[in-house]
C-alpha cells in the first residue's frame, strides 16, 4: 500500500512539474503566438485541475481574485440581458482567461515566479527586435504600418511591451541579483514600443516607469527631463508628429498624413467618449451588452464622430459601464484596489520586493494607456496582465507548497 502512496505521489509531482513548464511555455508564447498560448493555457488548465484533483487540495486564490470573479459574473448578467444576448454571451468566453489567476497562484510559487519573469522578459527580447527591423529596416513606420513584432496588430504589441518594460525596470532597479540580462534588453524593448507610434502605451509605460524611479530614488525623478531632451534631438519625424499632436484636436495648415490621422483621432476619441455618456444613461445597470458597442454605435454616434462604426470606445472605463454597466465598473475599480493595497502592504515585508513595484508599475501602466486604449478587453494584453498581477502573490506562498 505504501508503494502504490509513493508511486502516485511521484506520479502527480510528475504532472505538477509538466504543468509548471508548459505554464512558462503560455508565457513565453503570449508574444509569439495567440494560437501557441491558447493551446499551451489549455494544457496547463488540465493538468493544474489533474494536481488539484489528485491531491484534493482547495482551489486557493489571491484576494483581487474576488472582485475580478464577481465583475465576470456581471458581465453574464450584463450578457443576459444585452439587446443580444447570444452574441453577447460567446463574446464573455474571455473571462475564462481569469483562471489563469488560481493557476499561476498555485504553480509559480516562491522561486517559479522569478523564472516566470525572467521567460516573458528573454522573449520580450525577441519581440522587440522583431519591432525594430519591422521600423527600421522594412520602413513600417508610420500610421497606415506600424510595427507588430509577431503578433497580429501594433495595439497588442505595444501594449504586451510597455507591461514587458515595466516588468524589466523594476527587475533591474529592485533585483541586486543577475540584472545585467533585464538591463541589455530595456533599451530594445523602449525602441520597440517607441516604434509602434502607440500613444496609448507611451503613457502607460511613462505612468508605470515613472512610479519605479520615485519609489527607487526621488531623484532619479531629475533624470527625466534630460532624457526627454535627448529623445527629442534623436527621435525620427514620424514619432515627433506623434509627439507634436497628442493633444491637438484641430488641423493646422500643411501637417504630414501622420499628423493629420493623429489629430482626426483625437477628434474621434472625444466623441466616442460623448457616445458611451449616453448609452451609459439608457442603460445604467447592464449596459448595452458585451460586443454590442458597435452595433449600438450608429444610434449613440456623436456628430463630432470621424469614423462611421467603432469596435469600441478608446476607454477601459467608458468600454465596460456602456456595455456591461456601472456595477461592473465598480467591481473593476475595486479589483484594482486591492491589487494596489496588497502590494503596498507587501511592499514593506516582501522578500522580493521588485515583484511588488512591478506590481504596481503594470497596474499604474494599465489604468494610464486604458484612458485612451480599450486594453483590457484585448486577450493577449489581459492575459499577461493577470499573469504578471499574480506573481507577487505567488512569490509570497512558501517555496515548500511547490514541487
Amino acid at each position: 500500500m505504501g508503494t502504490v502512496n509513493m508511486t502516485t505521489t511521484a506520479e502527480v509531482n510528475r504532472v505538477e512539474r509538466i504543468a509548471y513548464v508548459t505554464l512558462l511555455g503560455f508565457a513565453a508564447s503570449l508574444q509569439v503566438s495567440i494560437a501557441a498560448a491558447n493551446i499551451l493555457l489549455a494544457l496547463t488548465a488540465v493538468l493544474w485541475l489533474w494536481v488539484v484533483i489528485s491531491r484534493r487540495e482547495r482551489i486557493e486564490v489571491p484576494a483581487f481574485f474576488w472582485p475580478l470573479a464577481a465583475y465576470g459574473g456581471w458581465t453574464l448578467v450584463a450578457a443576459a440581458f444585452s439587446i443580444d444576448p447570444r452574441t453577447s454571451l460567446v463574446d464573455s468566453k474571455q473571462l475564462l482567461l481569469f483562471a489563469i489567476v488560481p493557476i499561476a497562484y498555485r504553480l509559480l510559487r516562491g522561486h517559479r515566479s522569478l523564472t516566470a519573469v525572467d521567460v516573458v522578459i528573454s522573449v520580450a527580447a525577441l519581440s522587440a527586435a522583431i519591432g525594430i527591423i519591422q521600423f527600421g529596416i522594412l520602413k513600417w513606420n508610420d500610421t497606415g504600418q506600424r510595427p507588430q513584432g509577431a503578433l497580429s496588430h501594433y495595439m497588442t504589441y505595444s501594449g504586451l511591451l510597455m507591461l514587458v518594460a515595466c516588468l524589466a525596470v523594476a527587475r533591474v532597479l529592485f533585483w541586486p541579483k543577475d540584472r545585467t540580462w533585464p538591463l541589455l534588453v530595456l533599451p530594445a524593448l523602449i525602441v520597440a514600443l517607441v516604434a509602434t507610434l502607440t500613444r496609448s502605451a507611451w503613457v502607460g509605460a511613462c505612468a508605470g516607469i515613472g512610479l519605479l524611479l520615485l519609489f527607487r530614488d526621488f531623484r532619479l525623478i531629475g533624470l527625466l527631463p534630460v532624457v526627454a531632451a535627448i529623445f527629442l534631438a534623436v527621435a525620427p519625424p514620424a514619432v515627433m508628429d506623434r509627439i507634436r499632436t497628442m493633444v491637438q484636436v484641430e488641423e493646422r495648415g500643411q501637417q504630414t498624413s501622420t499628423a493629420i490621422a493623429t489629430v482626426q483621432s483625437n477628434q474621434d476619441r472625444i466623441a466616442m467618449l460623448r457616445s458611451g455618456v449616453r448609452m451609459i444613461r439608457d442603460h445604467p445597470l447592464t449596459g448595452v451588452g458585451p460586443d454590442m458597442v458597435m452595433q449600438v454605435y450608429p444610434v449613440y454616434r456623436d456628430k463630432g464622430a470621424v469614423n462611421q462604426l467603432a469596435p469600441h470606445l478608446h476607454n477601459v472605463p467608458m468600454q465596460i459601464a456602456a456595455e456591461r454597466g456601472l456595477p461592473a465598473l465598480a467591481l473593476w475599480l475595486a479589483m484594482l484596489a486591492v491589487l494596489v493595497r496588497d502590494y503596498f502592504r507587501q511592499r514593506r515585508g516582501a522578500a522580493w520586493l521588485f515583484l511588488s513595484n512591478a506590481g504596481l508599475a503594470c497596474v499604474a501602466a494599465t489604468i494610464a494607456a486604458g484612458m485612451f486604449e480599450y486594453n483590457f478587453g484585448d486577450s493577449e494584453f489581459l492575459m499577461l496582465f493577470l499573469l504578471v498581477a499574480t506573481l507577487p502573490y505567488a512569490a509570497a506562498a512558501r517555496d515548500d507548497e511547490a514541487a
